[in-house]
C-alpha cells in the first residue's frame, strides 16, 4: 500500500488507517471475556490493532524521508470507555488510542503528527450489522447519543481531513471523540 502510493505520487504526506471489525457480538456470539473465543479475540486484534501498527510501521519511514506528515488512526468511542459485551473490540480500540499516543510522542520532533478519531455510533455497515444482529437497537443508539441522532460518515471524514491538514499543525497525540457527546456523559 505504501509502496504503491509512493510509486504513484512520489511521497506520502498523510495516511488514514481505517480498517476495523466488531467481531462476534449480539445474537451471533459474545465478546464477554469468558465467552469470547480465542479465535474471535485474535481476529479482532489482528485487524483493529495490529493492522494499524503495521500501517504506521511502513508509513512513518516514508514520511521521515520527506520531513514529516500526518497520520490519523480510527479508534472508537469504545477506545475511551468500557462497554460490556464488547471486550475484544473495546480492548483493540483502547490499544489503537494508546498506540497513537505513544507513536505521536516518538515522532513529534520529526514532523509527523499522529492522532486518532474516536467515532460514536456512525451510520456504517458495522453499525447496521450491530442493529440487525440484535446487539442494540437503532432507538437505543439514538437515545445514547446526547446529540439525538446517529452520525454520518462524512462527519468523521471532515475531522480526519482537518487532522491531516496544516490547520491542525499543533495537534498531535490525541484520540479525538467524534461521537455526538457520547463519552462526555
Amino acid at each position: 500500500m505504501v509502496a504503491r502510493t509512493v510509486e504513484a505520487y512520489g511521497r506520502l504526506d498523510c495516511a488514514f488507517n481505517n480498517a476495523g471489525i466488531e467481531g462476534e457480538m449480539g445474537h451471533g456470539g459474545s465478546n464477554n471475556i469468558a465467552d469470547c473465543s480465542e479465535e474471535n479475540w485474535a481476529r479482532i486484534m489482528a485487524i483493529n490493532l495490529t493492522g494499524v501498527f503495521l500501517c504506521m510501521k511502513y508509513e512513518i519511514p516514508q514520511m521521515l524521508k520527506h520531513g514529516g506528515g500526518s497520520i490519523v488512526n480510527t479508534a472508537s468511542a469504545a477506545g475511551l470507555i468500557g462497554l460490556p459485551g464488547g471486550t475484544a473490540y473495546v480492548a483493540s480500540k483502547h490499544g489503537v488510542a494508546g498506540l497513537t499516543k505513544s507513536a505521536a510522542l516518538e515522532y513529534a520532533k520529526s514532523g509527523i503528527r499522529i492522532n486518532a478519531v474516536c467515532p460514536g455510533f456512525i451510520r456504517t455497515a458495522m453499525v447496521e450489522r450491530t442493529i440487525d444482529g440484535g446487539a442494540i437497537s437503532e432507538e437505543a443508539m439514538i437515545a445514547a447519543e446526547p446529540i439525538g441522532r446517529i452520525g454520518r460518515p462524512e462527519e468523521i471524514a471532515s475531522v480526519v481531513l482537518f487532522l491531516c491538514s496544516d490547520d491542525a499543525s499543533f495537534v498531535t497525540g490525541i484520540p479525538m471523540p467524534v461521537d455526538g457527546g457520547y463519552v462526555a456523559q
